[in-house]
């Protein structure tokens, strides 16, 4: 790293105690900006990363809410609203008992950058709470998405923050969280959150988006070597949304994708994944893996365990923050991996992410190869605002171009700086500039 760039980031690191995950997402970008600030001065001069590493606003509030036995539950809400240069914040909540102040600020600082990479009008944000809603009741659901809204509204809006799901937080969450904003503020304000369902509001593919948009991506990096999904065999980390339409991007390119993984174990289908019956699962019947393996001949079902012992040309790990380590990362290039794309945010470990680059391995990090979800979350915004809608065709079709214009992005960026092939550096770099230069342009803000 850097010399200059270093003492800011232990200072940062200083400031910020006991937050792991955010300080290793700082220090992943600050690796790759030295060569910008050789180039741009006034980056350092006008103190842009002290700024952007500190949030412009952090809110912690308590969540109180009944469950159906009468009893009297509290939870913790969030919400980081990081950096405003390009547009109104945006991000995800994310509904997950591992959430806390070091997790949001993480994913927010890496959502700054990625949606710098999409070239919408859009700034970075996070926000969510330590509720888990894996066991409980629509009903339990709903007065726990009333009580949190009831707090989050005062600071959201669609010139001011615009939050969407993320874990823990789809489509039925959305819908309680939008009707208790709607009855708070007397307003139908249908672009204060994205995600929301189709008939009132909602744009076609922000469901499938993140999956599709890594795939995506990854088929970009494996043309740039006279390849693409069809033949490959695929490994993909979870089976929730992201997963599960990352799976079927995959597989209509041509791709068998032979296993995935819930928090319990994995399975291997040597097939390929049935998508139908998967979802049927997971979205309709909220179960199980091991409830597929009961379903489908000829599938292995491996309690606990890591998804990434199976055999992979290309690994898309779409489950949470570090989940692919240096073991994993080293094992997959023994069996002949080709390409990873990260659909979740930063699923792979500083070591993996080395071991990936030392082999050569086309590697996509999260901040630009899932930028699918933010990017669609853009287009409904500009739905919303127009108050129109577009076809599912036209609709993919712009998440398409705008996934392919990232990742041409990136390895410009990347030539550019001296690193061709390194996304890494190219995402970085790409999303910093152009956020930093109107951070600048904006005065001491």
């Amino acid at each position: 790293m850097d010399a200059r760039l270093e003492a800011i980031r232990d200072t940062v690191l200083a400031r910020n105690p006991g937050e792991g995950e955010f300080h290793q997402a700082v220090t992943e970008v600050f690796e790759s900006l030295g060569p910008v600030h050789d180039r741009h001065p006034e980056f350092l001069e006008g103190a842009v990363l002290e700024r952007l590493c500190e949030p412009e606003r952090q809110i912690i509030f308590r969540v109180p809410w009944t469950d159906d036995a009468g009893s009297f539950q509290i939870n913790r809400g969030f919400r980081v609203e990081f950096n405003s240069a390009l547009g109104p914040y945006k991000g995800g909540l994310r509904f997950h008992p591992s959430v806390n102040l070091g997790i949001i600020k993480f994913l927010g600082f890496e959502q700054i950058f990625k949606n710098a990479l999409t070239g919408m009008p859009i700034g970075g944000g996070k926000g969510g709470s330590d509720f888990d809603p894996r066991g409980r009741s629509d009903a339990e659901i709903m007065r726990f998405c009333q009580s949190f809204m009831t707090e989050l509204y005062r600071h959201i809006g669609e010139y001011t923050d615009v939050p969407a799901g993320d874990i823990g937080v789809g489509g039925r969450e959305i819908g309680y969280l939008f009707g208790q904003y709607k009855r708070i503020t007397n307003r139908y304000e249908s672009g204060v959150l994205t995600g929301k369902g189709i008939s009132w509001g909602g744009s076609l593919v922000r469901p499938e988006a993140t999956g599709f948009g890594t795939v995506i991506f990854a088929e970009e990096m494996l043309k740039t070597r006279g390849q693409s999904f069809d033949g490959q065999r695929v490994v993909v980390s979870g089976s929730g949304n992201v997963a599960i339409n990352a799976i079927a991007k995959a597989q209509a390119l041509g791709a068998t994708v032979v296993a995935c993984s819930d928090s319990s174990g994995y399975i291997v289908d040597e097939a390929g994944i049935d998508v139908a019956l998967l979802r049927q699962i997971k979205e309709v019947e909220r179960g199980r893996l091991k409830d597929y393996e009961a379903r489908r001949p000829a599938v292995s079902y491996v309690a606990g365990g890591s998804v990434w012992d199976v055999d992979a040309t290309v690994a898309l790990p779409c489950a949470t923050q570090n989940e692919l380590d240096g073991d994993a990362a080293a094992r997959l290039v023994r069996n002949g991996l080709l390409a990873v794309g990260e659909g979740a945010n930063m699923p792979s470990t500083r070591d993996a992410v080395a071991v990936f680059q030392e082999a050569g391995i086309l590697f996509g990090p999260g901040k630009a190869a899932n930028a699918g979800g933010v990017t669609t979350s853009a287009l409904e915004m500009q739905q919303n605002a127009s108050r129109d809608s577009w076809s599912f065709a036209h609709t993919e079709e712009r998440l398409t171009e705008i996934m392919v214009g990232i990742h041409d992005r990136c390895a410009a960026t990347a030539d550019e700086y001296g690193d061709p092939g390194n996304y890494v550096l190219g995402a970085n770099i790409g999303g910093f500039v152009k956020v930093a230069d109107a951070m600048l342009a904006q005065g001491l803000i």
